[in-house]
């Protein structure tokens, strides 16, 4: 699609500080929730949960699914055996640089092997307990053994964003030799700051002719931001998470990666947006991971407004108060006008007519300062409640009002 053209979904930025010429066209999306996601404190996936999530995931257009580490149990390799076998889209299966685990990755019949091996001085020295040089050995010749598989390969040196440099490009350019397609820059511990990562990333590509793909964390809240920047400096594909579910803080965010790529860069990332609401709720239940609500995009209040500034200029215009360049329509999700202490009368009157009610200014008035009363208290505005409150100020509702007319 030629990058003139306006997105239909999109609408555009006003004239104002932020530039809208894309940066990138396209940005390939990594899906590790299966994998990575399960490695979250408290969660284990079922064989039903991970079918039904890379179902998911497959349907709504992800590059690559990460399905799990097949050597880690009968179960595991069970699971990620069958979800290779009904996807679509590439399916990719974890492996350490260990001859065994890249057999079973390879015997589950997965289209990419991700192989990883760490190359900082503290988890070669104290991780793996292995000196630079075993290290690179071992891993030229997991490359090597998963490459002669036919499988695509994809490399990962551990921990990169704490890596001495040289050693780092000595390991790329041999893994790269050795026929990996793929580098993964891992920012393991989330470390890396958006413009030192971009730096980073441009630093590696002079380095191998493989693609870039980047997995960051979220340890200082920059997961997100670091995989964006990745884009911005030439990588391919970002390893991401539904709700950025993951080891500690987590990992990237999926729906905030694909809809600031979608949104605010104007790329392609073949998702369809309109299925993440769901595919996020899908996640949170089987995960157990509850999103907070003010988590962005899919959390309960990312398109909710209260105050009754907002609200009356989400009434008139949705792009008042929210990004304009996203609306709930493209993630499937809903608006919400929420009643409480800082309802103005524009949403009481929204709602009231919503529910059947055709309320006039006088009334408007008298429910929007019992709301606010109530909200005040600490009540939660339910339906239940604005209907009580209406009828307890005889708002009328339309049917009725439309009946009292002559005969």
């Amino acid at each position: 699609m030629s990058r003139e053209r306006r997105n239909p979904r999109r609408i555009e930025f006003s004239q104002g500080t932020l530039r809208t010429d894309p940066e990138f066209a396209k940005a390939r999306i990594f899906d590790t929730t299966l994998r990575d996601g399960e490695q979250s404190p408290r969660t284990s996936f079922s064989y039903e949960d991970k079918r039904e999530i890379a179902a998911a995931l497959d349907s709504a257009g992800v590059d690559v699914i990460e399905a799990g580490f097949p050597v880690n149990s009968d179960a595991e390799f069970a699971a990620v055996r069958d979800v290779a076998s009904a996807a679509d889209t590439t399916v990719c299966g974890l492996a350490r640089v260990v001859e065994e685990d890249v057999e079973a990755a390879i015997d589950a019949g997965v289209d990419m092997v991700h192989t990883f091996a760490s190359t900082s001085d503290v988890q070669i020295e104290d991780s793996m307990h292995a000196s630079r040089e075993a290290v690179l050995e071992r891993t030229v010749a997991n490359v090597e053994r998963a490459a002669d598989s036919g499988a695509e390969v994809m490399f990962s040196p551990m921990d990169a964003t704490r890596t001495d440099p040289d050693y780092l490009f000595e390991v790329i350019e041999a893994v790269s030799a050795a026929g990996a397609d793929w580098i993964n820059v891992p920012d393991t511990c989330g470390v890396a700051t958006p413009d030192r990562f971009a730096d980073l990333i441009r630093s590696i590509r002079e380095h191998t002719d493989a693609r870039i793909d980047v997995h960051t964390h979220d340890d200082f809240g920059l997961a997100s931001a670091n995989a964006l920047a990745g884009f911005e400096a030439g990588a391919d594909q970002a390893q991401v998470s539904v709700g950025g579910i993951g080891e500690r803080a987590g990992n990237a965010a999926f729906e905030q990666v694909v809809m600031a790529a979608e949104s605010v860069y104007g790329a392609d990332t073949g998702i369809d947006t309109t299925e993440i609401t769901e595919l996020a709720r899908t996640v949170e239940a089987r995960s157990g991971v509850d999103q907070p609500a003010n988590a962005p995009v899919i959390g309960d209040n990312a398109f909710a407004h209260e105050s009754g500034i907002h609200a009356a200029g989400v009434i008139e215009n949705a792009a008042t108060f929210e990004p304009g360049v996203m609306t709930p329509e493209m993630v499937g999700a809903e608006r919400e006008l929420v009643l409480g202490k800082h309802t103005g009368t524009h949403s009481v009157r929204e709602r009231l007519q919503d529910a059947g009610y055709d309320p006039t200014d006088e009334q408007v008035r008298a429910v929007t300062r019992e709301v606010k009363d109530r909200g005040a208290d600490g009540d939660e505005i339910t339906d239940d409640t604005l209907a009580a409150i209406a009828e307890a100020h005889d708002v009328d509702r339309e049917s009725e009002r439309i009946t009292e007319g002559p005969a």
